[in-house]
């Protein structure tokens, strides 16, 4: 006895002509509502559609995109690189938009260049996408790009118009205050900063971030240093500073350039965290395992990530609905071996222990 409809269910995929019998159509109706062809009436589209939609047909996602005339897809325009922030960054926005029901459309781009992220935009948009999001930390000069659906930016304010804009911030701000606040609490009576490449947006807020826990404490802003996320630049840096003795403590903007910054105190003879405290940014679980295990601030990547898409998808769906008011990413610091309280205030602690 063949089997009833619905028995066999897990044990293949359903078929055009398993949708056609559940709809009372024939196969052929089925096709051509599937590859939205005319002369098909209102109610046998109907029937197709909701019979596809309750079969799981593997077409299905054809069948919501005739529906709803989108195509359930978002593309993302993202740094053509591998490091840490950026890749984990990009892993969490894929999570986030799979999770969400769409389809991932990626185009990478060159370093801020604002051609090249037009040429980006554009490129998706000749597929049909939904909705993009835009995670390139660096935008130098206007994108001549016209977008007419909802467009993400990530980590970055808003580089060019769109049908509608959301806007999703990683704490950068937050976070670069945290640190460096950590290292005042410790009793530091400053905290010199290690930023990344001017061009980027990202150094900017955690400069920014650093300055306005010095300001509310009252703490002199010493002489900022340039890196280039590289450990190093990270080195460079150390060199430059270990020959300061009232250098104490670092807030380094990127934790690569953290482990280069120590280990050319290191070379030079000071100690860390003994003679200079040093906080890292991003929170790569790699560096709990060098010695001394960073101290770092976590970037809030998966958090911003599912936020950001959430408002995106929201704003696909709901084209008319105000925007849900955007939850803030957590502020985490990781408090490891790399810091301490500056030397005087160890001197004093050994000479109550006397």
């Amino acid at each position: 006895m063949a089997p009833a409809m619905g028995e066999n269910e897990g044990s293949a995929a359903p078929r055009s002509a398993d949708v056609a019998r559940l709809a009372g159509v024939s196969r052929k109706t089925v096709s051509r509502v599937l590859n939205n062809e005319p002369y098909v009436s209102d109610t046998a589209r109907r029937k197709v559609l909701a019979a596809a939609e309750e079969l799981g047909y593997r077409l299905n996602q054809a069948a919501r995109t005739l529906a709803s005339g989108r195509s359930g897809s978002i593309g993302v325009v993202a740094l053509g690189t591998v490091g840490y922030g950026t890749a984990s960054l990009f892993l969490h926005v894929e999570r986030a938009v799979r999770d969400a029901g769409y389809a991932l459309r990626v185009v990478n781009t060159p370093n801020g260049d604002p051609v090249g992220i037009a040429g980006a935009v554009e490129s998706l948009l000749e597929q049909g996408v939904d909705g993009v999001v835009v995670s390139e930390p660096i935008v130098e000069g206007d994108v001549g790009v016209r977008v007419d659906v909802p467009v993400l930016f990530l980590g970055a304010p808003p580089a060019f118009s769109a049908a509608r804009t959301v806007t999703m911030g990683v704490a950068a701000h937050a976070l670069a205050r945290a640190a460096t606040e950590h290292l005042l609490d410790l009793g530091h009576p400053t905290v010199h900063h290690l930023a990344g490449p001017r061009r980027w947006y990202a150094t900017k807020d955690r400069i920014e971030g650093w300055r306005a826990a010095l300001a509310a404490r009252g703490a002199h802003e010493p002489p900022l240093l340039n890196g280039d996320w590289s450990p190093a630049s990270g080195y460079a840096a150390g060199c430059a500073l270990a020959s300061d003795p009232s250098v104490t403590a670092v807030f380094a903007a990127g934790d690569e350039m953290a482990i280069g910054l120590i280990h050319a105190l290191r070379d030079a003879g000071r100690r860390v965290p003994e003679d200079i405290s040093v906080v890292g940014f991003d929170g790569n679980p790699v560096f709990a395992y060098v010695s001394p295990p960073l101290t770092t601030v976590v970037q809030p990547f998966e958090a911003a990530s599912r936020e950001g898409i959430r408002l995106l998808v929201h704003a696909i769906e709901k084209p008319d609905a105000d925007l849900p008011r955007a939850s803030d990413p957590p502020v985490q610091l990781v408090v490891r071996g790399s810091t301490a309280p500056p030397p005087s205030h160890q001197d004093k602690t050994e000479q109550r222990t006397v």
